[in-house]
């Protein structure tokens, strides 16, 4: 069996509503293993994105754990290797707005310590069919070409799993359906491990695992 790159377990979390204590999430456990591909589906407000805000150690879970593969084999803490295990993908992009296509992807790296990145940077670009626009801008780019951005950003510190939150969100029809065929090609050939979170059923089927978050309990699609 494939070896482990990303685990929870127990994690709870809950939130301070005008109304009292609103649980998000209750004990959620989760084992995803090299180079596979898992969906997690869920109505708006289910707690998807706050799992994978857990997952990546963007927010602290109220009790349980979880640790990430790092390329030493180690599993740690998302917290204690923060920008490196784990990549991103948001629906909205989070580029930054003042650099180009290639800053945006080399800035990752240099945020996680990775040192020169420039070279990898512009391979990874041309990995995501953007060879001709690493000059560009932002504001330059349509909606794909700003997701393809983020998915060769995603994957500059070469990381053990992929963490894509509504990563067609944004997108038209077509589009989407480009942006994910991408997305899983990518990670297929470089056996990155992906957890994706999406509203589409179509998108969530093409993964080798499903799951379903709903009152806060992650089950089995």
């Amino acid at each position: 069996m494939s070896e482990i790159v990303l685990q929870a377990k127990g994690l709870k979390k809950s939130f301070k509503s005008p109304t009292g204590l609103l649980t998000v999430l209750r004990s959620i456990d989760l084992e995803v293993y090299a180079g596979e591909s898992v969906s997690i589906r869920g109505s708006s407000g289910s707690g998807k994105t706050t799992l994978l805000q857990l997952l990546g150690g963007l927010d602290v879970p109220d009790s349980g754990e979880v640790k990430l593969k790092l390329s030493s084999r180690t599993m740690l803490s998302p917290h204690r290797c923060l920008g490196q295990g784990v990549g991103f993908v948001f629906q909205n992009y989070q580029l930054m707005p003042e650099l180009n296509a290639w800053e945006n992807v080399a800035l990752a790296a240099q945020i996680a310590g990775q040192g020169e990145s420039e070279k990898e940077a512009q391979a990874l670009l041309a990995l995501v069919g953007l060879s001709h626009r690493i000059h560009h801008m932002p504001t330059q780019l349509s909606g794909g070409e700003c997701q393809r951005v983020a998915i060769a950003r995603a994957l500059i510190n070469q990381p053990a799993v992929i963490l894509a939150d509504e990563p067609t969100g944004n997108l038209d029809e077509v589009t989407g359906k480009d942006v994910m065929n991408l997305l899983l090609e990518v990670v297929a050939q470089r056996n990155t491990a992906l957890v994706l979170v999406t509203h589409s059923k179509e998108f969530a089927e093409r993964t080798q695992r499903r799951f379903f978050l709903s009152s806060g309990v992650l089950t089995p699609a």
